[in-house]
């Protein structure tokens, strides 16, 4: 999901790209699902799952306790700047993450891929992703790290809480979540240096995991995450179960990360600029 901006001419004193470049780059950066081969992609998909998961299980550990002594609002400012590093691994790494790669509909709007192609590339990294995130979720289980106590009651009461979500709550609060998370691939795939990447990752992930939105890859880390832990300490809750994970949480939530990323910034940004890219595109041939 990193986006580059190769083929596009710059001035060198340029510190990042306008918007209508951005979205040229995005779209010229989607064409990579007509050649990338099904391996490469799912293996960039576990490793986007291992990654948000990184900033998943950090944010569990940080807010552990920090409401105690900070308060509610300090506590989750704390999980959200941490969780961040997940999406900058994402984007300065490289890796194929389901939610960013929401913006791939704009290629699809503007003939570079067809929707066939698009849909593929999802599924893909969809199952890609939740392998990952799993996976990540069984060796953060095995390093018994949880067994401070603290860590394993708020793990359980993350998972539990986001298994009570009614679907229409869920699928808005999953709308609101990639709404930012597109605008902060947007964003970094403007800045032309790293910290420049760094910072808009930085600021979107921060304001959604401090908002409480949701997000349908760090979901596939937190639920499991509780589910184990519940099974293991017998703190159960009955809310929270795979049933309860897969229909009411996962279900809602990656069809409104969906609406949000795709409505709201790949068609949004496609439809304002498209005339300028073609444009742009024809003065180049």
């Amino acid at each position: 999901m990193l986006f580059t901006t190769t083929g596009m001419p710059l001035m060198d004193n340029k510190s990042f790209l306008t918007p209508p470049e951005t979205i040229q780059a995005i779209i010229g950066a989607g064409r990579r699902v007509l050649h990338q081969s099904f391996g490469r992609t799912f293996i960039l998909s576990l490793l986007a799952g291992f990654y948000i998961s990184f900033g998943a299980q950090l944010s569990t550990v940080v807010s552990q306790d920090a409401a105690r002594f900070a308060g509610l609002g300090v506590s989750r400012l704390l999980a959200g700047s941490v969780f961040s590093i997940g999406l900058m691994l994402v984007v300065i790494c490289g890796a194929e993450l389901f939610t960013g790669n929401s913006l791939l509909a704009a290629a699809a709007l503007h003939g570079e891929i067809s929707w066939a192609k698009l849909a593929e590339n999802w599924g893909l990294v969809l199952v890609g992703n939740f392998l990952g995130s799993l996976f990540f979720a069984w060796l953060m289980f095995e390093s018994r790290l949880w067994e401070s106590g603290a860590v394993a009651e708020h793990a359980v009461n993350i998972a539990a809480a986001k298994c009570k979500l009614s679907f229409g709550v869920a699928f808005i609060r999953a709308l609101l979540c990639n709404w930012l998370v597109c605008l902060a691939v947007f964003m970094a795939t403007a800045a032309r240096d790293v910290p420049g990447k760094m910072l808009a990752c930085f600021v979107p992930i921060m304001t959604f995991v401090t908002s409480g939105f949701e997000h349908n890859v760090a979901n596939m880390y937190f639920i499991p995450t509780g589910l184990m832990i519940s099974r293991e300490t017998g703190r159960i809750d009955p809310a929270l179960n795979w049933s309860s994970f897969l229909l009411d949480n996962l279900l809602p939530v990656t069809l409104g990360n969906i609406v949000g990323g795709v409505v709201f910034v790949a068609c949004a940004y496609w439809y304002v600029h498209s005339a300028t890219v073609r444009e742009s595109s024809r003065s180049r041939e």
